[in-house]
């Protein structure tokens, strides 16, 4: 797992929020955002294959959550 989807998972397990911001088919970037009234606190971006595919899935950790390698439907 790439240190991006590592973060995001830990962001979200502490009760913070993600949301993309931005999109291409190249690249992603990704606020994380405070859990008490949304207030944005960093950005991510990353290129890797792996996040964008994850990310494709998802906009924000309000959405469906991803299916994680170790998930037996995954």
């Amino acid at each position: 797992m790439t240190d991006v989807i590592e973060m995001l998972e830990r962001w979200e397990d502490a009760g913070g929020t993600w949301q993309v911001v931005a999109r291409t088919s190249a690249r992603a970037t990704v606020a994380l955002c405070r859990c008490d009234g949304g207030e944005e606190v960093e950005r991510l971006s990353s290129e890797e294959p792996t996040v964008l595919a994850m990310l494709a899935q998802r906009s924000s950790n309000e959405d469906d959550p991803w299916l994680r390698p170790s998930d037996p439907a995954g």
